[in-house]
């Protein structure tokens, strides 16, 4: 009996230490997998801060430089035989600006010469004349300090985008032209100033007088457009799907339809616009008014889905203690579910905004891709956005339009970051937790 007792201990002992033995080795296997997966996610995150930092850096360091502008100081007499009170708008201001470099460089005489020398200075050097004029007419028939544009040859070659050597060897600028230059430099007419060109001027086929401002306009037109239509709508049909819809086989379609358009490519809500809005419509192409429109339709559905999450949030006692106190189905939902859904829903529509802002294919079949000047004044004026101005100058076959549009990127990121921001701080601001 006791050797049957000794042998059940021994055989449970036995037992006991083996499932000790597999939990403990199911343990460390359990916590080499969870160190693995860390590590995988530590790695995972590491490289994408990696690709990021990777991918600003190269942005800031190819854009940085076109904030600033290299100009060139002149002494430019204001010759009353060109410029006169009665014909301050047609005057010849570029005229003043090359007899301005020929008196600083006297011993040019050769027509060859003096092309070489005109090319220093950039084509819209006389509207910088311009403007001093009309400040003050009484500069006419006087000498005036003008710090005027350098062409962007120059540009490059003073920022160090371009060697000089390659600069001579490519035909840009002749060994006599940097000579010229180094002579302004020396008497301190050469230097780079702050562009402020490129914040308030529109687009130009001349990189140093190219600016964002055109864009930027555009794109706020536009956007004033979407969050007109989108945000009202977006809400309306939020609390109406949410809060009075029967629950039937239309609404069901209803909502696998908005689901399914938030997923649509945005280039078919272009194709869409095109067709409806330009051909059927008839509204003026290339127009903020026109491109808010399919903005428009392709951020309602996002706008929806936000509002109707954030309805969802809102708990059921909130309804029910509303309705128990004599209120109506919609003085409870106006007056208590919505307001308290209200933060969730900006938090949506800015960050549809956002998405919308950085969109450029759709924008591209409504004709917004054009060529734009002028600063647009209007939602019917022709104009452009801050990302189809980025794909315009990234084509452009000028090497001074690369820093541009690294330039344009920051101030793209700039305003995507600012808008996603706001968005995080109004849902931490606003946010009540049930």
């Amino acid at each position: 009996m006791n050797n049957q007792t000794a042998t059940s201990s021994s055989v449970l002992a036995s037992q006991h230490s083996r499932t000790v033995h597999v939990v403990q080795a199911g343990l460390r296997k359990r916590y080499r997998a969870e160190k693995r997966f860390q590590r995988l996610g530590m790695t995972a995150v590491a490289c994408a801060l990696a690709f990021l930092a990777f991918m600003f850096g190269d942005i800031v360091s190819k854009g940085y430089m076109a904030f600033q502008r290299t100009e060139l100081l002149l002494d430019v007499y204001v010759d009353p035989d060109v410029v006169h009170v009665g014909n301050l708008d047609q005057a010849d201001y570029q005229s003043l600006v090359k007899r301005s470099l020929e008196r600083l460089f006297p011993d040019v005489r050769a027509r060859q010469e003096k092309r070489e020398l005109f090319r220093l200075v950039s084509g819209g050097a006389g509207a910088v004349v311009r403007a001093k004029v009309l400040e003050d007419t009484a500069v006419i028939g006087r000498t005036i300090p003008v710090w005027v544009p350098a062409d962007d040859d120059v540009d490059m070659v003073t920022k160090g985008h371009v060697d000089r050597r390659s600069a001579a060897s490519e035909g840009r600028l002749s060994e006599r032209s940097l000579r010229w230059l180094d002579t302004l430099t020396s008497q301190g007419r050469l230097a780079k100033h702050w562009n402020t060109a490129f914040f308030t001027s529109g687009d130009s086929r001349e990189p140093e007088l190219a600016g964002i401002f055109g864009a930027v306009a555009g794109s706020f037109y536009t956007l004033l457009v979407t969050l007109a239509l989108s945000f009202p709508m977006g809400v309306a049909a939020a609390v109406y799907l949410e809060e009075f819809a029967p629950k039937n086989r239309w609404t069901d379609v209803i909502e696998v339809n908005i689901n399914n358009l938030a997923a649509v490519p945005s280039i078919v809500f272009g194709l869409l616009g095109l067709a409806v809005f330009l051909s059927f419509f008839g509204l003026p192409r290339s127009s903020p008014l026109v491109g808010g429109l399919v903005l428009t339709l392709m951020t309602l559905p996002t706008i929806i889905i936000a509002g109707r999450s954030s309805l969802q949030a809102v708990p059921p006692s909130i309804r029910d203690a509303a309705l128990s106190v004599g209120a109506s189905p919609m003085q409870a939902v106006f007056h208590h579910v919505l307001p308290l859904a209200l933060p969730g829903m900006l938090t949506g529509t800015i960050i549809g905004m956002a998405r919308a802002l950085g969109e450029t294919a759709p924008l591209l079949m409504v004709g917004m891709v054009a060529f734009i000047v002028d600063i647009p004044r209007g939602f019917t004026d022709p104009a452009t956005v801050l990302p189809v101005q980025v794909y315009l100058w990234a084509d452009s076959a000028e090497r001074a339009f690369v820093e541009k549009t690294s330039a344009a990127i920051m101030v793209l990121l700039a305003f995507l970051i600012t808008m996603n921001a706001t968005a995080v701080y109004l849902r931490n601001r606003f946010e009540r937790r049930w």
